[in-house]
């Protein structure tokens, strides 16, 4: 399917797409607040600056938008059909910074977990992976 928009809408649309404080991560924010747990937002010093940081716990939350960061087997991580070679090119820079990131965290000594969009997308869906989420922080923090 060819794109409906012109070039210069597609753009403007495209730069509406925000890297921080995205729905799923706000409904997993507000989650987990209401359970009790406390975290750091966007620290610019960790790798990634990432989305969550759990400084007592010295772990960090990831949550990854599935058609950005290519959630495999997601409906959602489809590949556009047009510029396809663009696309790939830019999926594939994303997947190795996510890689690269996450590596450099765990080198020092910080625990990641990913939260995928498509598990916080309905509010029923957001309660259960927060508890899940504090459920790991809580086990991590033990051992």
């Amino acid at each position: 399917m060819a794109d409906t928009l012109t070039p210069a809408a597609r753009s403007e649309r495209m730069s509406r797409i925000r890297g921080t404080d995205t729905r799923p991560e706000l409904l997993l924010r507000k989650n987990l607040h209401a359970m009790g747990m406390r975290y750091k937002l966007h620290d610019k010093r960790l790798p990634g600056r990432p989305d969550l940081v759990f400084p007592r716990y010295k772990a960090v939350v990831l949550v990854h938008g599935c058609f950005w960061h290519r959630h495999g087997g997601c409906k959602v991580a489809s590949t556009p059909k047009s510029n396809v070679e663009f696309w790939q090119r830019k999926f594939a820079a994303n997947v190795a910074r996510d890689k690269i990131n996450a590596q450099a965290l765990a080198a020092l000594g910080w625990s990641v977990i990913v939260v995928w969009e498509c598990e916080v997308n309905t509010p029923a869906k957001a309660r259960e992976t927060a508890a899940s989420v504090a459920r790991r922080l809580r086990a991590a923090s033990e051992t």
